[in-house]
């Protein structure tokens, strides 16, 4: 809606009133009152602007399918700015303390409406397909954006391999919790463990991938390590990190910003720039790296991947499913 205005503050500014709001209803709840054209392979990890974020390459082939026409953002800033409220709710909190997280040895279990549950080793994962590097945008509910050079593949890879049942309808991921090594769980302004959840439909697209690195390297602990989701049509926060558990239902499950606080945070949360958030538009972005006085670019409907996701949503009301 074209007569929405952007914020007048920064997006890092924004997010701490979100995470004071949804304190103060947790607070109340215990009755106390109150995340180029791809030009693929060596030309995109050579723009990365800094010192390896973590050891070990992958040999992913790029996948031109999924480049698009825009300058990948900088390795530095990918790792650097982060939101992954179990280390801290600032920007730089992940890359400050997610050091500290274990990630071997580490175990995925699927489970649920699945002919074959299973549990996997991570290592496991990372050799059930060849790694592919996707080059897909990432937009944050905040209002800032960048562009990734993902490395993975196709989670229905994964979810083929459990044969999903005819009773599964929605698909549930569980984050890791390591409270010795997760500054964050110390606010519980979300009642840990961090789940999030798509429909199955969703689930099985393609585009809907599991990550295990960028810009041809290992994942760094502060953008999701060993392994996350990327859904690119989607507002970042449905991108579930350090996945350890995914379990496949009947009914939808109940995600976690949307438990806090459903009037801002809804379970589909499909970037749309026609619909609001209750404080600020969802309009225009600030493109991460591009510098703060840099001009806001469009938003695009389903984050530019309408061609792709829109028949998914036909004759949904996308201002209730929101």
């Amino acid at each position: 809606m074209s007569h929405f205005k952007a914020p007048p503050i920064a997006p890092s500014e924004i997010t701490p009133e979100r995470v004071w709001l949804a304190r103060r209803r947790w607070m109340q709840q215990l009755g106390v009152g109150a995340v180029a054209l791809g030009t693929g392979g060596l030309s995109l990890r050579a723009m990365a602007q800094s010192a390896p974020a973590a050891s070990g390459l992958f040999a992913a082939k790029p996948n031109p399918v999924y480049q698009i026409m825009e300058k990948p953002t900088s390795e530095k800033d990918i790792t650097s700015y982060n939101n992954f409220y179990e280390f801290g709710t600032g920007k730089s909190d992940p890359s400050n303390y997610a050091g500290a997280m274990k990630t071997s040895p580490w175990k995925v279990i699927v489970e649920g409406e699945v002919a074959k549950p299973r549990t996997f080793d991570i290592d496991d994962l990372r050799k059930l397909a060849p790694m592919e590097e996707r080059v897909y945008r990432l937009r944050c509910v905040e209002a800032w954006s960048m562009v990734i050079p993902w490395e993975g593949y196709s989670l229905s890879t994964l979810l083929k391999q459990v044969e999903p049942t005819s009773r599964a309808k929605y698909i549930e991921f569980v984050t890791a919790v390591q409270p010795g090594n997760m500054p964050g769980l110390a606010d519980r302004i979300i009642d840990w463990p961090y789940v999030e959840g798509l429909r199955i439909d969703e689930a099985m697209n393609p585009l809907t991938m599991l990550v295990f690195g960028l810009y041809g390297k290992t994942l760094p602990n502060q953008d999701g390590a060993p392994m996350r989701v990327a859904v690119p049509w989607k507002y970042g926060f449905k991108s579930g990190k350090s996945i350890v558990k995914i379990r496949l239902t009947e009914k939808q499950p109940v995600t976690s910003w949307p438990k806090i606080a459903p009037t801002e945070y809804a379970f589909y949360a499909n970037v749309n720039p026609k619909v609001p958030h209750p404080r600020w538009s969802q309009a225009t972005e600030r493109r991460i790296g591009s510098g703060f006085f840099a001009p806001r670019v469009d938003t695009l409907m389903y984050n530019g991947y309408a061609e792709q996701v829109a028949a998914l949503y036909q004759g949904m009301d996308l201002r209730k499913n929101f």
